[in-house]
């Protein structure tokens, strides 16, 4: 059994994915673009790009306060990219949803006795608003949020506090669970740890990194941390 778990939140036990597709929608629509799913996906493609750039180190800010004027600029329409960038932080300030199963799984963790951390990319504020709005927060012994820590995931130095916190933390007894290959599995690796990659998407792998384990559902990721 794994005494700590390391848990990213995004898409790992918060439903990012939904929230996002609700709020740019709403966005598109706004300022009138038609043909909503090509705006989708145009904010999507671009939106990876932004992040990934974050994960390698570039400065978040400016770049999330460019991303909306991108991608409506791809479809002809002419924003106010920070104040468009304002108003989707808000919307996602209340995007609660979680994955079904995912308030069952961490329950079951705890009542075994795994410390649960929290370890995810993104805006403390936004962040900690979904993890309180989901009731979540009851969950987790300690949170770390890049945009605190400095340093986004997969860089190792994002997991320096948490080594700094919880002393006993070994290879052996520690897992890092998440949904990105790129910002989970390699920061696990990055910092010596095994992991979990959480695919219940049955998504291929597309990179030369792999994780120590690959679950498809919580009842998996379950057998992993607690056999």
């Amino acid at each position: 059994m794994k005494k700590y778990a390391i848990i990213d939140l995004d898409d790992t036990l918060l439903d990012f994915t939904r929230g996002e597709n609700e709020g740019v929608t709403r966005l598109l629509q706004k300022y009138g673009v038609t043909d909503v799913q090509r705006g989708l996906a145009t904010y999507v493609k671009i939106n990876q790009d932004v992040w990934h750039q974050i994960e390698l180190g570039a400065d978040r800010a400016p770049l999330l306060d460019t991303r909306f004027a991108r991608a409506f600029g791809a479809m002809g329409v002419t924003v106010d990219g920070p104040a468009v960038e304002k108003q989707y932080k808000n919307m996602l300030d209340h995007n609660y949803y979680t994955l079904p199963g995912a308030t069952t799984f961490l329950t079951a963790l705890t009542r075994a006795g795994v410390t649960v951390i929290a370890g995810t990319n993104g805006t403390k504020s936004i962040q900690l608003n979904r993890l309180a709005g989901s009731q979540l927060t009851r969950f987790f012994d300690s949170i770390f949020i890049s945009e605190d820590v400095g340093y986004d995931k997969p860089d190792e130095r994002f997991f320096a506090p948490i080594f700094t916190q919880y002393p006993t933390m070994t290879a052996g007894n520690t897992v890092m669970i998440g949904d990105s290959l790129h910002s989970d599995i390699l920061g696990a690796n990055n910092a010596h740890l095994d992991s979990v990659w959480f695919n219940p998407r049955h998504a291929a792998k597309s990179v030369d990194y792999h994780p120590t384990y690959e679950a498809d559902s919580y009842a998996s990721l379950k057998h992993v941390l607690l056999a």
